[in-house]
């Protein structure tokens, strides 16, 4: 399948390097950036990778013409998403986008219903899903083997430098709708829901440290209350200096089980222990972008599949409004000072 990748930032480089590790089943014809000149440097790049140099496209207009584009890769920042989507989805073109949706969960909603109207698939790059301690964990909670879900306990103790927020519109509301929770615990949320099932009802405080100079929050914590009648905490921040794995764990009557990365390990209540997966870089110190392309290349190629078998991506968008909805609802409980409870959906 032939692709074009619209936004050139820090995770453009991860989507050609798994796009390379496709062996050709997906192809990166085109690139495009509000920058000319920083797209004509990217295609150079990463034309010795691929094998050839990639197509530069003026801008989404151009891409959304080409009829020979069967998927586009949309990385740009999400106050640009709406006026891109509409334009690829007037096309016809799948979209596979970068998370988060938007910056609000009403606009990341009507995003959703804008390819949902055009009959446009639309998949969100939640790759958290996709490492195989995450497939083995969700496979034992659908089997029942960890028994009922009593408590989850969900960590994010990330770092970010101050050289990090200090580049224009980072963890700013116009550009990116908030700090912590909706550029970086984004992830680890999205996961968790998958595994838990929704959240009812929630109280947080978010706040902004000493630690950074930014206009939105780098710390949350949080209570959570779940449908299925489990409780949890959140803790969530980028001012957890040198920063750390994630962490997602889950005590049910049976065992309990902890994700850490990429490794999943439960605890049976027999005194048994299991370890699934291995330990892998997340990205939760000073360096963003420090994780593997792997769990890209797996959404990457889900997509693909999706597309030609018409069945749903493994995230797709009106899946990922559920991150969002719960995202809302914990800046909302901070500001309020209360608790919030979410709507069923």
């Amino acid at each position: 399948m032939r692709v074009a990748l619209i936004g050139l930032g820090m995770v453009a480089n991860t989507h050609v390097e798994a796009i390379a590790a496709t062996a050709g089943r997906i192809e990166l014809a085109g690139v495009s950036s509000a920058h000319p000149e920083k797209a004509a440097a990217f295609a150079d790049k990463v034309a010795p990778l691929l094998g050839a140099s990639p197509r530069i496209y003026a801008d989404t207009a151009e891409v959304a013409a080409d009829p020979d584009i069967d998927f586009v890769i949309l990385a740009t920042p999400p106050n640009a998403r709406m006026e891109q989507v509409t334009l690829l989805a007037g096309a016809g073109k799948p979209i596979l986008m970068e998370k988060p949706i938007e910056r609000t969960a009403a606009a990341a909603r009507a995003i959703v219903e804008t390819c949902e109207a055009a009959g446009v698939p639309l998949g969100i790059v939640l790759q958290h899903r996709m490492r195989a301690s995450a497939k083995a964990l969700s496979s034992m909670l659908a089997e029942g083997r960890l028994g009922d879900l009593g408590l989850v306990e969900i960590m994010v103790p990330w770092w970010r430098a101050q050289s990090y927020y200090d580049a224009p519109g980072r963890g700013s509301y116009a550009r990116d709708g908030g700090g912590v929770l909706i550029s970086q615990a984004i992830h680890t949320l999205d996961l968790a829901l998958s595994l838990t099932g929704p959240v009812a009802r929630v109280q947080a405080m978010a706040r902004t440290t000493k630690l950074h100079r930014m206009e939105s929050e780098d710390v949350v914590t949080a209570g959570l209350d779940f449908e299925s009648g489990a409780v949890g905490s959140l803790f969530a921040s980028t001012a957890s200096h040198p920063g750390g794995a994630e962490t997602i764990t889950l005590h049910g009557t049976e065992g309990s089980a902890r994700l850490i990365g990429g490794l999943l390990e439960i605890t049976w209540r027999d005194g048994r222990v299991e370890q699934i997966g291995a330990a892998a870089g997340t990205g939760g110190g000073a360096d963003p972008m420090a994780f593997t392309h792997e769990w890209h290349q797996a959404i990457l190629e889900d997509f693909a599949g999706a597309l030609e078998t018409g069945r749903d991506p493994a995230v797709s968008g009106r899946a990922a409004l559920a991150v969002h909805d719960l995202i809302e609802a914990l800046v909302t409980s901070s500001a309020e000072g209360r608790a919030i409870t979410l709507e069923t959906r």
